[in-house]
């Protein structure tokens, strides 16, 4: 018997070895990202890919390139993992082809200690806001040190048996998905006790818009920790350089980090993803949705938790017939939804966006604000609305009846501001 898992083990590290060698077919340059803000210098390597010669096909057409992630990309960071000491910050979008990372870079022999699981959980299954314990993987026998709950940051005690720390989670480029604040903290934590960080860059689906409110300091919260607007249109690993780069960390510490670039991906580029990065978004379509839709959850409104399509549509028990119903109940991911077992009438928003959104869509809000007039306590947990919008100004606006473009206009000049910084950290087009 341990012949034969000698064997398969042994295999499979061949199949993996041979993809790797697969993919360094080309050489590599790299890049270093000066920035003088705040009149301080700080240097960022970023491992930096080079483009690509045009080819054709027999036919004389032009060939895209294939998209390649940076967890992908094996041959610039797996040398720099053998012989340390390595902690992953990954979770279920973590995979690599049909495989986990955490499983790949086991059978190739990488000493990975132990695994810190942002919101949700290393396996993706707990609700939004729902406690996730530490515990043990019974699949790799690996300790799962939860980041959410009461221990957001990696302690001391977690990190002394720790040489460098890897990141490889999926985001979807909004401030208040809580992937980025877990960055901050693993940024933090390695900062002040000398660990290194290497960032495996994702695609955002969301990268080719900027839109929303500026952040305000006294709205900070794990679910916005940045003065950036609700849509900020950067990969996670740029918006990592960002953080280092602005000194958002706590005391002005900037973390040695180091990011491993997609190939062939620009902002533009389109992205479906093929594991839902948590149990709610689990399609492009509520991807794309969700910065418009969250505001949602702050209010007596469903988003369609607790039904096949959460983040696809809206509505409530009190709305006027509009010809679409659904009934939220339990399922995973959404143990309690808001109106179990309540026939809301609503929006079905599946044929109505079938295009990439552009931009942050108010008018869903405004009918629902509109349909509840003064009846019903439309935004009945004031303070996690203030804290999703980054601002109490919203909710006076749509409390004075405000149109979308009156709201829009006043986001402007934040926006503009925001956009002269991001673009100091923008690895891609």
């Amino acid at each position: 018997m341990r012949i034969r898992k000698y064997i398969k083990l042994l295999a499979l590290k061949s199949i993996i070895l041979l993809f790797t060698v697969s993919c360094a077919t080309k050489p590599i340059t790299s890049k270093t990202v000066e920035t003088t803000p705040n009149t301080k210098e700080k240097e960022y390597p970023v491992i930096q890919p080079i483009d690509d010669e045009i080819k054709y096909d027999a036919y004389g057409t032009e060939k895209i390139p294939d998209l390649q992630l940076g967890n992908a990309r094996m041959h610039l960071y797996l040398d720099s993992l053998r012989g340390k000491r390595v902690a992953i910050v990954a979770n279920q979008s973590s995979s690599l082809g049909s495989m986990h990372l955490v499983d790949t870079l086991l059978a190739l022999g990488i000493n990975i200690r132990k695994v810190f699981a942002p919101e949700h959980g290393f396996r993706g299954t707990a609700d939004a806001g729902e406690k996730v314990w530490s515990h043990q993987d019974p699949v790799t026998g690996l300790p799962i040190v939860s980041l959410y709950g009461n221990n957001k940051k990696p302690r001391a005690d977690q990190l002394w048996d720790i040489d460098i720390v890897l990141f490889d989670i999926q985001d979807v480029g909004v401030r208040f998905y809580t992937y980025i604040s877990t960055l901050h903290y693993v940024m933090e934590a390695c900062a002040e006790n000398n660990k290194a960080l290497i960032v495996l860059d994702r695609p955002n689906p969301n990268a080719h818009y900027v839109d929303g409110p500026i952040l305000e300091k006294d709205q900070t919260s794990f679910i916005g920790m940045h003065p950036v607007p609700i849509v900020y249109g950067m990969t996670i690993g740029e918006y990592a350089l960002m953080v280092n780069g602005e000194f958002w960390l706590h005391n002005d510490v900037t973390c040695q980090m180091y990011i491993v670039p997609c190939r062939n991906y620009t902002h533009k580029t389109k992205f479906e993803i093929a594991i839902p990065p948590s149990p709610n978004l689990r399609t492009d379509l509520a991807i794309n949705l969700y910065p418009s839709l969250c505001l949602f959850e702050a209010t007596t409104v469903s988003i369609g938790r607790g039904t096949e399509r959460p983040f696809e549509q809206y509505g409530h028990p009190s709305f006027r017939n509009t010809g679409f119903t659904f009934v939220p109940m339990p399922t995973t991911g959404a143990k309690d939804p808001l109106w179990q077992n309540r026939t809301c009438n609503g929006y079905d928003l599946r044929a109505s966006q079938n295009k990439r959104m552009y931009e942050i869509n108010l008018n869903w809000i405004i009918n629902a604000r509109d349909q509840l007039g003064d009846s019903i306590d439309f935004i009945n947990q004031r303070n996690f609305f203030d804290r999703l919008a980054g601002t109490a100004t919203l909710r006076a606006q749509l409390k004075a009846g405000l149109s979308a473009k009156e709201i829009k206009e006043t986001w402007k000049l934040g926006i503009e501001s925001f956009l002269k910084t991001r673009k100091k950290y923008l690895i891609y087009r």
